[in-house]
């Protein structure tokens, strides 16, 4: 039986993680836990968590924060980098809301569509 908040998201995130991971392009910053935040680029993007660009090897476990624009900040746990790329896992799952929020407002040529 779960019983904490984390437990809940944990068990979540896990059912969410064969949720449909929407490809899109979208600038971002991508602040790690004790470093500068630096400019990104979001490449998909789910209600449990996203890849995005990363030079610079990101250890997993590490905690950081992803700004898109017009956003408060998101918490995530780093799950894995491969190459160039970071994969995270967010604190608390996006709303249903936000993410379609989110998608609609960004094409996938990376443009903001302030319209919507």
């Amino acid at each position: 039986m779960v019983h904490t908040q984390q437990e809940k998201y944990a068990a979540a995130a896990q059912e969410d993680r064969s949720a449909h991971r929407v490809k899109i392009s979208i600038p971002a910053t991508l602040r790690p836990s004790g470093s500068k935040g630096f400019q990104t680029a979001v490449r998909d993007l789910s209600l449990s968590g996203f890849s995005a660009t990363a030079m610079t090897r990101i250890h997993p476990g590490t905690y950081c924060w992803l700004t898109l624009p017009g956003m408060e900040s998101l918490a995530a746990k780093v799950v894995w980098w491969d190459n160039g790329l970071v994969g995270g896992a967010f604190e608390s799952l996006l709303s249903p809301i936000v993410l379609d929020n989110i998608l609609t407002r960004w094409r996938g040529d990376g443009q903001f569509n302030p319209g919507v």
